[in-house]
This record gives structure tokens, sequence and C-alpha cells, in this order.
């Protein structure tokens, strides 16, 4: 277990109480008192600046993050996990107690925080299929091939709650080599050329057509520059980090599930409710099973 040393400032005089050490559960705190007070005074007041800034180290070291439930493959429903952040008003009233009642507190206070997609959510929402839609690619194409799959689990059992956006780019994050993304194929300005990520975009234009099937109201979509051969002309929805983004609003009372992967050359999104949704459902255009003879984004 690492050990940090907390001491903002050298201050005058010295304390009759032991330092502060907090367990954050992975790290111990040590915090001396003279750094939690004013100086120059005869009795202990509570410096907010330096106090303000060892909650904010705490927060950082006590977070956790809540897990989401999710579906596997096998479509079984794996529970989701709740996380933990400071209880800053318990940690101030701790301290408080500890510069003027000689009480030293061991442990950070903590309070679990829960995930917002639990299992009674998924089970509600996975069995009415509202919309889907297939593409197809040549898996030879391994850098490409790669990045389609990277982008299919970001976006796979994303749950979208009634009257809330979905982001592609904010769901999928930046495509970066650390994350495990190629150069592949891409079209910058009309021309065909390789970046990191290229493929991503045939992950976008199959999750809107298959969520435009499902009737939801599209917020933002472009195209390409240049026609792509995944999809039917004017079916695209081209994506960049730093550029366009495809984004959809739940307008149903219910929420949604987007469920994506690649089998072999398919790249495949489906999009569940509730049985309580009537989706409105659109005719779109399927996608040719014949797999493209170039790679495009």
């Amino acid at each position: 277990m690492a050990w940090t040393t907390f001491y903002l400032a050298a201050m005058i005089g010295l304390s009759n109480q032991q330092p502060l050490e907090l367990d954050t559960g992975n790290e111990i705190i040590t915090v001396k008192e003279e750094s939690l007070t004013l100086p120059y005074l005869d009795v202990p007041i509570l410096n907010e600046n330096h106090f303000n800034h060892l909650v904010s180290l705490l927060q950082e070291k006590a977070y956790k993050d809540p897990v989401n439930a999710k579906i596997d493959e096998h479509n079984r429903i794996i529970p989701g996990q709740t996380g933990l952040t400071l209880d800053s008003t318990a940690f101030k009233e701790a301290v408080m107690n500890y510069l003027y009642r000689g009480v030293t507190p061991t442990e950070v206070p903590t309070l679990k925080t829960y995930p917002k997609v639990d299992t009674e959510i998924l089970a509600h929402i996975r069995t009415n299929r509202i919309g889907s839609y297939v593409t197809y690619f040549n898996k030879r194409n391994e850098e490409r091939t790669n990045n389609i799959i990277l982008a299919s689990d970001q976006i796979n059992n994303t749950v979208i709650f009634p009257g809330e956006t979905f982001s592609f780019n904010k769901t999928v994050g930046k495509r970066t080599k650390g994350k495990g993304y190629m150069k592949a194929p891409v079209i910058v300005k009309g021309e065909l050329s390789e970046d990191i990520g290229g493929g991503i975009c045939q992950v976008s234009s199959t999750l809107f057509n298959a969520v435009d099937r499902a009737g939801v109201k599209i917020v933002e979509r472009y195209h390409h520059s240049k026609r792509v051969p995944y999809v039917p002309k004017g079916r695209d929805a081209t994506v960049s980090w730093y550029g366009p983004d495809f984004a959809f609003r739940n307008p149903y009372h219910q929420p949604i599930l987007i469920r994506s992967k690649v089998i072999g050359g398919q790249m495949i999104v489906t999009i569940f409710s509730s049985d309580q949704v009537e989706a409105d459902k659109r005719s779109v255009p399927g996608a040719s099973p014949v797999k493209p003879s170039e790679e495009h984004p």
C-alpha cells in the first residue's frame, strides 16, 4: 500500500497531535495538523484553501466509477458494480473533530454511487427489437477490421434514456494508437488517404441506418465528400474526432438499447426497447451483401 504525505506549507509552531493517517482503500495519506490550520494563531482555525486541496486529492484517490450492467455475447445480463465517491461533508466533520477534540479518523469516509444502467433496466428493454441494420466489409483488411471491432465494442450496450441525445464521438472517444486503433483508409476532402481509426465510419453509418429504422430523431449527421460502397447512396454518416459527429435523440418514453457486433465481414447493429414502445419505424434501404472491392472509411 502506497503512502503520501500531505504538507502544503511550512508553518510556525509544533503540534501536540499525531498526524492524520487516512486510508483511502488503496493508499495511506499522511496529513500534518499544521498543514490544515492558519499560521500565527493560538487556536486551530481551519485553512479552507489547504483543506479544499486535500479534499480534491482524496476525491481523486478514493473515487471509483460505477460500472453499468451489460449483456454479454451469450445474451446473458452481467450485473453492474457500485462505485465510490468522497463523502466531503462527513470528512469535514471528521477533520473538525480532529482539530478541536483530538479525535483522529483513520478511514476516508465514502459514499456508494450506483450505475445508471442496472439489470432491471436491461431486462426491461432487451426484448423488443425496433430497428436493425447490417453492412459488409472485407475482413482481410486487418487494420480496418480492427478499427471497426474497437468502435463497435464501444457503442455496444449503450443505453439512451428518454429525451437523451447519443453522440458517437463522445461514446467512442478519441481514436488513438494507445487505444489500439490502426492506420486505415479515410476520405479527406474527397481524396482517399490513411489515418488512425480509418473504417469506423462504417460503424457510425451502420448505426445511423439502424436507429433511423427505429424512428429516432436524428440530430446531427454528415455525408462523406465521396461516396462510400458499404451503404446505399446518401445513407452514410461520417465522423471525425475534430470534425463531424453523428448524434440522435431518443423520442420514446422508454430507454433504448444499442447492441453492436462484428461477425466475420458483417457489421451488425440492432436497437431494442421496452415492449411498451410502439416505434415509428421508417423504411430504409438495405446494404448490398457484396463486400466492397475497395476499402473506404
